[in-house]
């Protein structure tokens, strides 16, 4: 089985998660603090994230999209990570593939309504992990790599696979 690096992307906390099937090889997060320079912020995590990628080499680097909030402060910080690691994924030459928050949720809850409880739940289930991954960034990676790990087999109806591939589609003109 090929190994897919999932990532929510933020600033003062950034979660990962590397899966093969349905077997969790690695998982955490790293952090950062609003006290320190931004520029130090995002390098830290970026490193953090360059040696997770240099030693473990997945085929597919998977990403929370950034979605509009109320909390500028906070999109900016999932933008700067969000950055960071398209730049790995360049370095490095791995595939990178952007989910919704949304596509996450339905691929691996059912529901793309599902609350951050049913996920977390759901990706210890598949994973057949002892306990919930904590915290809540942690479970949202190994979930975004779980929902990489379905579009990547091509799981899910015609009309839902024919939906993911316009949506691409679409993403790739949008930029």
């Amino acid at each position: 089985m090929e190994l897919i690096l999932g990532v929510d992307p933020g600033l003062t906390r950034c979660g990962y998660g590397l899966i093969t099937g349905n077997k969790a090889i690695d998982y955490g997060h790293f952090t950062s603090s609003p006290t320190q320079d931004p520029r130090d912020r995002v390098g830290s995590i970026a490193e953090s994230l360059n040696q997770i990628i240099s030693v473990h080499k997945p085929v597919l680097i998977a990403i929370e999209r950034v979605f509009a909030q109320a909390n500028l402060r906070s999109v900016m910080g999932v933008a700067q990570i969000s950055g960071a690691l398209m730049a790995l994924a360049f370095k490095h030459d791995i595939p990178l593939e952007f989910f919704t928050p949304s596509e996450v949720k339905l691929a691996v809850t059912g529901s793309g309504r599902a609350d951050k409880v049913q996920v977390s739940e759901m990706v210890k289930r598949t994973l057949n992990l002892q306990e919930t991954p904590k915290p809540a960034d942690v479970a949202d990676a190994l979930a975004v790599a779980i929902c990489a790990s379905k579009r990547a087999q091509g799981l899910g109806t015609n009309a839902q696979q024919k939906w993911v591939a316009a949506a691409k589609s679409a993403n790739r003109r949008l930029g």
